[in-house]
């Protein structure tokens, strides 16, 4: 019996995907590549029939690149790299910042001419207790991540007498929102310009065929997703604004007065078409993607490109010592050359998904740093650490809102209390640390001295609590442990002798009782959680990083007091936390 026509044979692309071993004939092969792309195209006509008349230009501008995305995923076999033909890193073909030369005072306010920054603004912040886009959680004094860079950028203009842009791509999920919340800034030195990303349908694990029956998002709002950072260059040359920059002779990158002038001219002598911004490996970053010399090219390994039996190879900081920041610089005329031509090439990512309803899907993604192997004299600057700061998850979210960074002109930069250059590692497991994981915290703990953090169970903090090395905090299921307000310091130097965990607040027991709350020495019974694990780096792959050190060191702050706009971000803020010896307030 012949298998059901309606669905595509495209066995080849099974055996990647599902590991099947049994492979048909090549004109097989062929054969059932070309149903499955057919079938997919009938699939999107249907769906564009659908489309409501407001959005069916943009919608089938959408299809046209997700058809192409489409038929590179069933099209191409293989590995997209072969591991004997990775090659060392070339002399030159990464610069080191501090050697990068500045830019001398006349050049400046010419050079910034020339910029324009883009931020990626289409993710979401559920995750963090935000209903709404990522950009409008509240960081330090009700300011959110959009706020602080329009600080960043307003100094900029101020202090050089400029117009630097700011554009954000917003997806479908968050550019009404964006819309409301823009309007603040109108007064403000910055002109803002916004352009969204495509929407993709998602497609099913088991047939390939896409899974929205409508074009109206509302009837199967899990059937779409935006398609990844890779998604930009396509979307910023069909809003528009790629030509209308290019006509007042702008670039996309980040704001850095060295690197700036390192790309228009300096040692690169105007060659240098894209950087990118790498920094230092660290236990926490051995997932991130690397940059490799590959078939005389500089290019972008990501993990999911390294096969099963070098993956260790991968993660190691000995042999891969530097990470993609996502920090990208890039000229706009080579963008546009590269996009009329043709020859923008990036590796297609397979992720696969599990839906609410259980439905197995496929999106596909690509990365925006992998189009580096197409531009011509690509180079790569290892940046301080500084400037790679992540937001991704409520771990991440706690130590920016914490005294371990100070907050100047908009920009988050590390305190010089702090005695390590590195980030604490922070772990807050369990459903308490969800998307309300503030409500647990009276005031944001002092954790200028904080290696390691690791929170398990229903605990709470009060105010001033000051956490010191490696801090392990485990409530057992049904129990509850409250971090008292003025609590002595959590610094494990020794283990500790644990208190019994309580349902109410503990209490000062007599002088001959340990005081401190139950800190435990790293779990090892299977049903407790380990200790904190390396986070993963931040995947959030902008044009414009969630946060640009203080440009310029004469900067002049400039103040942006929050307005009544309405948000929908309504996570509870802690207060202030009060002044101590290490207490440092924006």
């Amino acid at each position: 019996m012949s298998e059901p026509v309606n669905l595509p044979k495209n066995f080849d692309r099974y055996a990647e995907v599902f590991g099947q071993q049994r492979r048909p004939s090549q004109d097989f092969q062929n054969l059932t590549k070309r149903d499955a792309q057919a079938q997919v195209s009938q699939e999107l006509q249907k769906l564009l029939r659908t489309c409501p008349s407001g959005i069916r230009e943009a919608t089938e501008k959408d299809f046209e690149g997700f058809e192409k995305l489409f038929g590179r995923f069933i099209n191409e076999t293989g590995p997209s790299v072969e591991w004997p033909k990775i090659e060392k890193l070339p002399t030159g073909s990464v610069h080191h910042y501090t050697n990068l030369k500045g830019p001398t005072a006349d050049d400046v306010k010419q050079m910034l001419e020339k910029l324009v920054v883009v931020k990626l603004n289409g993710g979401l912040g559920t995750s963090m207790g935000c209903t709404g886009p990522k950009s409008i959680i509240p960081v330090r004094s009700d300011l959110t991540f959009l706020d602080l860079t329009v600080q960043q950028i307003e100094a900029l203009n101020k202090t050089y007498n400029c117009e630097v842009p700011l554009v954000l791509m917003n997806s479908y999920n968050t550019d009404e929102d964006t819309q409301k919340v823009i309007r603040k800034y109108q007064g403000f030195k910055v002109k803002t310009y916004t352009f969204n990303q495509s929407r993709y349908p998602r497609i099913q694990k088991e047939s390939l065929m896409p899974i929205p029956q409508s074009c109206v998002g509302e009837d199967d709002p899990e059937g779409w997703y935006p398609p990844g950072h890779g998604d930009f260059y396509m979307s910023f040359l069909n809003s528009g604004l790629l030509k209308e920059f290019l006509a007042t002779d702008n670039l996309g990158a980040t704001v850095d007065l060295n690197i700036l002038n390192f790309l228009l001219g300096g040692d690169t002598q105007g060659h240098c078409e894209f950087l990118m911004e790498v920094t230092d490996k660290t236990r926490a970053d051995v997932k991130g993607g690397t940059l490799i010399h590959y078939e005389n090219k500089l290019r972008l390994l990501e993990i999911a490109q390294v096969p099963k039996d070098h993956v260790d190879d991968f993660k190691s900081v000995k042999t891969f010592k530097i990470f993609n920041t996502n920090n990208l610089w890039i000229k706009l005329d080579a963008m546009e050359r590269i996009l009329a031509d043709g020859s923008m090439d990036m590796e297609v990512i397979v992720n696969n998904k599990t839906l609410g309803n259980g439905r197995n899907i496929i999106q596909l993604e690509q990365a925006v740093g992998a189009a580096i192997k197409c531009f011509n004299g690509a180079l790569g600057i290892n940046v301080p650490r500084s400037r790679f700061l992540p937001v991704k998850k409520t771990e991440d979210l706690l130590l920016v809102m914490s005294n371990l960074y100070n907050l100047n002109h908009g920009a988050l930069t590390m305190s010089s209390l702090r005695q390590f250059d590195t980030t604490p590692l922070v772990r807050l497991g369990g459903p308490h640390f969800g998307s309300n994981f503030l409500n647990r915290f009276a005031s944001i703990p002092d954790m200028l001295e904080l290696d390691h953090l690791s929170v398990s169970g229903d605990v709470t903090f009060g105010r001033r609590v000051v956490f010191k090395g490696t801090v392990i905090i485990i409530a057992n299921h049904g129990d509850r442990i409250d971090i008292p307000s003025e609590p002595p310091s959590l610094s494990v130097t020794h283990p500790p002798l644990p208190c019994h965990p309580t349902t109410r607040p503990c209490h000062p027991p007599p002088p001959s009782t340990p005081t401190l709350p139950r800190v435990h020495p790293p779990p090892t019974h299977p049903s407790t959680p380990s200790p904190p694990r390396p986070c993963p780096p931040h995947p959030h792959p902008t044009l414009l990083r969630d946060h640009t050190p203080t440009p310029h060191p004469s900067t002049p702050p400039v103040p942006l007091t929050p307005t009544s706009t309405p948000s929908p971000c309504t996570p509870p803020h802690p207060s202030t936390p009060q002044p101590s010896p290490y207490s440092i307030h924006a």
